[in-house]
């Protein structure tokens, strides 16, 4: 247990890069966050690995800035990344590889449904039981966020359109944090996002628009 917390404490010692303040912690992170978000855009399934890896240590950033939201978020990530990587792998129905879908309209109206239900009981639970300063901000991006990750997990083309969202919110979030390294990262993560959606959609046979232009039939669930 010494051990563990003398780790910690070298782990989150001051550290200025390139005009960035971070800490080692933040700067292993923020490079196991890029490598998950580069590999869920190639379809890969070792996106699910570095997520476990990069949400463990992520838990550990948040908690030493007190966005429990956030902090709890990445421990429930494990747990999606575990059910995730499964599904990618025998997801469908004849238990192969999982293909790129859409959601059809009572589907985005259900994830539209949760991420507002998650946002009230997080920011309610966040204001009434923890000393964070942010709760609203920390329940509305915690609810996006995991509804983004389990649109994700069953490789639905919307998960990049809740990302683009969330991302643009939480470098605004993290500057008011004075996490500027993860700021940085969530700016490159919008760019990454539209880079996603744009790949799956051709994945999927679509159209920049969302219409189907290929020959391989989009089935929407």
């Amino acid at each position: 247990m010494h051990e563990l917390s003398v780790l910690l404490g070298y782990l989150n010692l001051p550290l200025h890069l390139a005009g960035f303040a971070t800490t080692p912690l933040e700067l292993v992170s923020f490079i196991l966050s890029v490598a998950t978000v580069w590999l869920n855009i190639r379809q890969s399934h070792w996106a699910w690995l570095f997520a476990i890896i990069s949400s463990a240590t992520y838990g550990l950033v948040f908690f030493g800035s007190r966005l429990y939201g956030d902090m709890g978020l990445q421990l429930v990530f494990i747990s999606v990344s575990i059910y995730g990587w499964y599904q990618w792998l025998h997801g469908d129905d004849s238990h192969e590889r999982l293909p790129v879908t859409a959601l059809d309209a009572r589907g985005r109206w259900i994830a539209a449904v949760a991420w507002l239900a998650g946002f009230v009981l997080l920011a309610w639970f966040l204001k009434s039981y923890t000393d964070t300063d942010v709760p609203r901000s920390d329940g509305f991006l915690t609810a996006g966020s995991l509804v983004g990750q389990l649109l994700l997990s069953r490789k639905k083309i919307e998960n990049w359109h809740v990302w683009i969202i969330v991302d643009v919110l939480y470098v605004g979030l993290y500057l008011h944090k004075h996490l500027i390294l993860t700021a940085v990262l969530y700016a490159v993560f919008v760019g990454m996002a539209v880079v996603g959606l744009r790949a799956w959609q051709q994945a999927a046979g679509m159209g920049p628009g969302g219409d189907d232009t290929g020959d391989r039939r989009l089935v929407l669930e």
